[in-house]
């Protein structure tokens, strides 16, 4: 499996997830240059967080527009998987891969801590090696991660099974004590129809050693490399 991991102006994730890739999971990854309209063959596409172009505008707004986003979402629609973390995410709706959006925080402040997400479902390439109702431990770090969508969206999302994380306490309930940003139905991260695109506004690739505080994001990214092993249909 090959990874390719988009670089934007502001983008502050690359590494941690080109690390993720090469270091843990032992797969090739190359960085993507914004400007580029050449995927490299890369299997997998990972849109980093950070602060593309500033977040002038609206966060991922300009992120949209980048060349290289061609062919993210030729990519996407040819079945191959997007994973798009924070800004990514943001990115990711902006682009139309995913739908919905993000906006500011509902109480308007930066957040940076720990939180704890409960896994929705495993019939996915993304989440597998989780199991249902598994509460996990990842950090958040974002101003724009209050999740929004229109009611036939949300219902669409939840009756399909594409919610894929969601925001609860340490005993797994979604209360609005536990939503970091004011998120629609505590959604954390969700999925496109297909199934190969995931975009979380917790970054995962922030949970692989247990000297960061948690290896939560361990199962995520085996996920990912076992779908491309034949483990799970995409």
């Amino acid at each position: 499996m090959k990874a390719g991991i988009v670089r934007f102006p502001g983008s502050n994730c690359d590494e941690d997830a080109l690390q993720a890739i090469t270091e843990f999971l032992g797969q090739p990854a190359v960085y993507l240059w914004h400007k580029d309209h050449d995927l490299q063959g890369v299997d997998l596409v990972v849109l980093p967080g950070g602060f593309s172009y500033g977040d002038y505008l609206r966060a991922g707004a300009i992120a949209r527009f980048s060349p290289i986003m061609q062919e993210v979402v030729a990519h996407a629609a040819r079945g191959g998987m997007v994973l798009g973390i924070c800004n990514g995410f943001q990115i990711a709706c902006e682009a139309g891969l995913l739908p919905g959006a993000l906006l500011r925080n509902a109480h308007l402040q930066f957040v940076s801590a720990p939180v704890h997400l409960r896994v929705e479902t495993i019939a996915t390439r993304f989440t597998s090696q989780y199991h249902v109702g598994q509460i996990i431990r990842v950090p958040v770090a974002h101003g724009d991660g209050r999740y929004t969508a229109d009611p036939d969206t949300l219902a669409r999302l939840e009756g399909e099974g594409h919610v894929a994380f969601r925001y609860v306490d340490a005993n797994g309930q979604a209360t609005p004590v536990a939503n970091p940003n004011g998120s629609l139905r505590n959604i954390a991260g969700i999925l496109n129809e297909r199934g190969n695109v995931l975009g979380m506004m917790p970054h995962p690739e922030r949970a692989l050693d247990p000297l960061l505080g948690s290896v939560d994001g361990q199962p995520l990214f085996q996920s990912i490399l076992d779908g491309f092993l034949g483990g799970v249909a995409a």
